[in-house]
C-alpha cells in the first residue's frame, strides 16, 4: 500500500522540482521571454533573447529552437521589406511615359534578385503562415514581372 502512495508522490515531487528549475533558471527565463516576443512577431528581440539564453546554457533546446525560428522569420521579413522597396521603385519606373532599355534591364535585375532570393528561403513548420503567404505573393508578382520583361 505504501508503494502505491510513495511512487506517485516521488514522481510528483520530481516533476515539481523540474518545473521550479525551469521557471527560475535565468537561461530558461530568457527563453520564455524570447518565446513571448516570437509569438507577438518581434523576431529581432526574440532572437537576441534566445541567443543570450543559449549562451548561458548551450543545452537549452528551447533557446536554440527559438533562435533558429526567429532567424528564419527575420529572413522572411527582410524579403518582404526588400520586395516592397523594389516594387515601389518599379512602379516609379513604369509610371513614366517611356521605358528605356536601361529601365527594362533594371526591372529584370530586380525581379531576378527577388526570384532567386525566394528560392533560398526555407520555411519551417513553426514559421508564421502569414509571413510565408505574403512572401509567396511577392514571389509570384516578381515571377510574372520577369516573364513580361523577358518578352
Amino acid at each position: 500500500m505504501k508503494a502505491k502512495i510513495l511512487f506517485p508522490a516521488v514522481a510528483f515531487v520530481l516533476i515539481l522540482l523540474m518545473i521550479v528549475y525551469f521557471l527560475f533558471n535565468p537561461s530558461y527565463e530568457r527563453s520564455l521571454e524570447a518565446k513571448y516576443y516570437y509569438e507577438i512577431g518581434n523576431y529581432q528581440k526574440a532572437y537576441k533573447l534566445a541567443n543570450e539564453a543559449f549562451s548561458m546554457d548551450i543545452y537549452n533546446r528551447m533557446a536554440s529552437t527559438i533562435m533558429a525560428q526567429s532567424k528564419t522569420s527575420m529572413k522572411y521579413q527582410n524579403y518582404i521589406r526588400q520586395a516592397k522597396a523594389y516594387l515601389k521603385e518599379i512602379n516609379a519606373i513604369v509610371s513614366q511615359p517611356n521605358i528605356s532599355d536601361g529601365d527594362r534591364a533594371k526591372i529584370r535585375m530586380m525581379s531576378e534578385i527577388m526570384v532567386e532570393s525566394y528560392v533560398k528561403l526555407a520555411p519551417s513548420v513553426i514559421t508564421e503562415s502569414s509571413l510565408v503567404a505574403e512572401a509567396a505573393r511577392y514571389y509570384e508578382n516578381f515571377e510574372q514581372l520577369l516573364e513580361k520583361v523577358n518578352r
